[in-house]
Formats: structure tokens, C-alpha cells, sequence
């Protein structure tokens, strides 16, 4: 049976479109610590998840996304796991009037992009997560109060992701016109969008379906470490 590329979208992108991205060892890759902490592997063998062990080893904290709870890595341990609903989008509301202005963002917005993701904790973010795709925001007072981005890029999909606002200016509309920003750029691009919510978020998966994405499947986000 063929494999969807969104089964196992950490392999997907990281050993196709984004490889440029991600550090490979033997049958098991995974993504540059700058830019993050996913990593997969081409299969389940023994030598695969030998090889997943070493690169656990060698670059600490380790994330999986797969559709099932992944076998025992060699040298790890298990720091969390959680069950996450993937969704697409193949259309996207239409856009609607806001009262602010959405900033392409890039380089030189990278220190505070970090803070307000370190602080929001909305997925995984590192120093280089920004140059994984676009991100845009929006600026109160010349403070970045809240961004969206895109992340993974399987063939033919984008993961959009890091959508987070600052707690001292949540219900402004903020998080559901950059992530509807987000997905229309993705579809214009002739992709379709596709993005991961914890389970149990409820509040966040409302926001999705209202903005045009549908549950896909569940899968399984288990993080690792070094034994």
C-alpha cells in the first residue's frame, strides 16, 4: 500500500524539498538544530532506528511526527508523547478588513520572533525556524505581538505553523488573519496547506475549520533524548 506524504510528513520534507535543511545519517535524518527538532527515519528497521539513536545522541531533545506511537529507539528515552490532529485546506475563507497592518517578516525580526514563540510556545522554534518559509506579523507600538509562518514542505504541501500572539493582545483577530494570510499564499502557490493541533485543543481546531481546513488524521508527536 502507497504511503501518503502527510503520513509521515517529518521524512517527507526533510529528505525531499527541505533536505537542504537537515542533517542525514544512514536511514534516519533530521532537521538542523537551528531550525528545529523533528526527525524521521526511511523505515523501521534496526538499522534505522540505530541510526535515529545516534542522532538523538548526538543533537539532544528529538521530535516525531508518525501515525502511530514510534518503536524504541536504542539509547533514548521517552520525554513525551501526544496525539495531534492533522488538517488541510484546499480553499480558504475570503479575506476580511482588519484594523491592522500585516508585516512580511524576515532576518532582522528574528530575536523577537524567537521571544514571542519562546514565550507563546506554540509548536517547536528555534533560532532558524523563520527561514524555513514565510512568516508574517503584526506590530502594536513597534512591538511583534503576533506572527504565522510555514514550516514543513512535503512535495505538493505546506505546513503552516508558529501562529502565536502575545497574551497581552490576544482577542484582537490577530491569529485567525495570519494564519488565513498564511494559507491563501500557500494555496496560490498551487499547494495545499496542512497544519498539526494538539487533540484535545478545541479552541484551535474551531479557529482551523472556520478558516477552511479539515481533520486528515491523527498522529503521534512523541519527543525523545539521550538515555
Amino acid at each position: 500500500m502507497s504511503v501518503h506524504v502527510l503520513d509521515r510528513p517529518v521524512w517527507s520534507a526533510f529528505s525531499g524539498r527541505q533536505a537542504d535543511r537537515a542533517i542525514r545519517n544512514g536511514l534516519a535524518v533530521r532537521v538542523a538544530p537551528d531550525f528545529g527538532l523533528f526527525a524521521a527515519t526511511a523505515d523501521f528497521s534496526r538499522e534505522a532506528l540505530a541510526d535515529l539513536g545516534t542522532l538523538v545522541a548526538a543533537h539532544g531533545e528529538t521530535g516525531l511526527v508518525e501515525p502511530k506511537a514510534f518503536p524504541p529507539v536504542p539509547e533514548t528515552r521517552l520525554v513525551s508523547d501526544a496525539v495531534c490532529l492533522q488538517m488541510t485546506a484546499t480553499q480558504v475563507v475570503p479575506a476580511w478588513d482588519v484594523a491592522f497592518e500585516i508585516l512580511t517578516l524576515g532576518d532582522a525580526d528574528a530575536a523577537e520572533m524567537l521571544a514571542l514563540a519562546t514565550l507563546t510556545k506554540p509548536g517547536p522554534f528555534f533560532t532558524r525556524t523563520h527561514e524555513l518559509g514565510r512568516f508574517i506579523g503584526v506590530r502594536v507600538a513597534g512591538q511583534l505581538v503576533a506572527m504565522a509562518g510555514e514550516r514543513m514542505r512535503p512535495d505538493g504541501f505546506t505546513e503552516a505553523s508558529g501562529v502565536c500572539v502575545h497574551p497581552d493582545h490576544r482577542g484582537q483577530g490577530y491569529a485567525a488573519r495570519l494564519l488565513r494570510d498564511v494559507t491563501a499564499g500557500i494555496l496560490a502557490r498551487g499547494e495545499q496547506a496542512f497544519l498539526h493541533s494538539y487533540a484535545d485543543n478545541t479552541t484551535a481546531i474551531g479557529l482551523y475549520e472556520s478558516l477552511g481546513y479539515r481533520g486528515r488524521a491523527e498522529v503521534v508527536f512523541t519527543i525523545l533524548a539521550g538515555a
